[in-house]
Formats: structure tokens, C-alpha cells, sequence
């Protein structure tokens, strides 16, 4: 798994004009190929009366999964400005379709470049990107004595308190950044006197949105 990687928040759409044909971009954050393909089907169903519908993706770790279609267009004049701007702002799992109503105008090579690139890059901001971060997660159960210490030492590490369970003890839930893990477990640790519990339960993905973490689950068995 990537320690961080940058990607869309939630899907979104975008439109502009170029000498009277429209350009509809439509992004979607995708986990695999098969969810890229089935986003371009629906987009083909949706759009079916378009003059094009231009796509691109690209997905995996390594962004070894990258595909684009021209659909009709001109050879290197539609998908690839599309797929050029997933690979300039390193977005992983991200699609792109880009349907055109030709408007009775000829851009020529140029034009349909900067048209098809322009509105890939008004889907992606629409779309709004984000850094997604790896994290463990971790429950450091202690007891109430060894409460304001320990809160302050797991932020003053940088780490993210994502909850607090009050029962007989304190449990903080823990986000460590992924490699941060046995500086942490060694820090709590020695501050609690090796009395506080210190368990990993998971890893998980959060992304800072307005200030706010926003946690994905991660499926570890895929």
C-alpha cells in the first residue's frame, strides 16, 4: 500500500465552449479497471448522442493501468491530452470522459488539444484533489492518572487522536502515519512507565478535507 498518494475527492463535472461544441468532463475516482470501464459505459449510455465520448485512466500504485481512447477524434488529439493531465497532477485511480457536441466548427489539431486538456482540468478541479495518507490505527488503553500525558505526547508526536473511549480506563483511537509506528509504540511506552495497552487494529487512508479527516476503510484481504 502507498504511504500517501494524490487522487479526486468525489465525482464531479465540468463544462466548457469551443466555437459552439460543447466539452462535458466527467471525473470519477475508480479502484480498479473494471469500475473505469463500467463509468465509460455509463457515460456512452448517457451521453449516446454525442459526437465523442474521449476517456482516460490511470490506476495502481505505479500507474500501471493507463488507458485513453480518441473515440473518432483525430489520432493523439483527445485521449492523450486528457490522460496528460491525470499524469501532471499524479492522480492515481481517477477516470475521465470527455464528451463532445461538435458545434459545426473544425478546431483543427491544436484546438482539440487545448479543448479536451482545458476541460479535463476544469473535471479535475470540480472534482477537487486530494492526498490521501496511510495510517495504523491504534488503541492505547490507560488509566485516567495518565490521561493528560499521554494526549499530549500522542499529539505533540504529530499522531491524530481520531476518538476517546471513557470507561473505567481511557482509550485514545490513534492514527500513526504508516513508518511511524515503532517510534510511537516506543514513545507511549516509556512516557506510561510500560503500563499503558498499546494494540494496532487496521490500517485505514485519511485525507484532510477543510480541516476535517476524512477516514476510508481499507479491505487488507484484497
Amino acid at each position: 500500500m502507498l504511504k500517501r498518494f494524490k487522487t479526486v475527492l468525489q465525482p464531479a463535472e465540468a463544462e466548457i465552449i469551443e466555437k459552439k461544441s460543447r466539452f462535458i468532463a466527467t471525473v470519477r475516482p475508480v479502484k480498479n479497471e473494471e469500475e473505469a470501464q463500467a463509468f465509460i459505459e455509463e457515460m456512452r449510455k448517457k451521453y449516446w448522442d454525442a459526437t465523442h465520448n474521449v476517456f482516460a485512466y490511470q490506476i495502481g500504485e505505479r500507474d500501471q493501468i493507463q488507458r485513453f481512447s480518441d473515440d473518432g477524434e483525430p489520432s493523439g488529439t483527445a485521449g492523450l491530452p486528457v490522460l496528460n493531465v491525470l499524469k501532471g497532477d499524479e492522480l492515481k485511480n481517477t477516470a475521465i470522459v470527455v464528451t463532445r457536441y461538435f458545434g459545426g466548427t473544425l478546431l483543427g489539431t491544436g484546438g482539440l488539444v487545448r479543448a479536451y486538456g482545458r476541460s479535463a482540468r476544469e473535471g479535475v478541479l470540480a472534482a477537487k484533489i486530494v492526498e490521501k495518507v496511510l495510517y495504523s490505527v491504534f488503541h492505547v488503553v490507560t488509566d485516567y492518572s495518565r490521561l493528560g500525558k499521554i494526549q499530549y505526547e500522542i499529539l505533540q508526536m504529530g499522531n491524530v487522536i481520531h476518538d476517546t473511549i471513557y470507561t473505567d480506563e481511557i482509550a485514545f483511537v490513534t492514527l500513526v502515519e504508516e513508518g511511524n509506528e515503532e517510534k510511537f509504540i516506543s514513545k507511549i511506552t516509556e512516557i506510561s512507565g510500560a503500563q499503558a495497552q498499546i494494540k494496532q487494529i487496521k490500517h485505514v487512508y485519511g485525507a484532510w478535507i477543510d480541516n476535517q479527516l476524512t477516514i476510508e476503510e481499507i479491505n487488507e484481504e484484497e
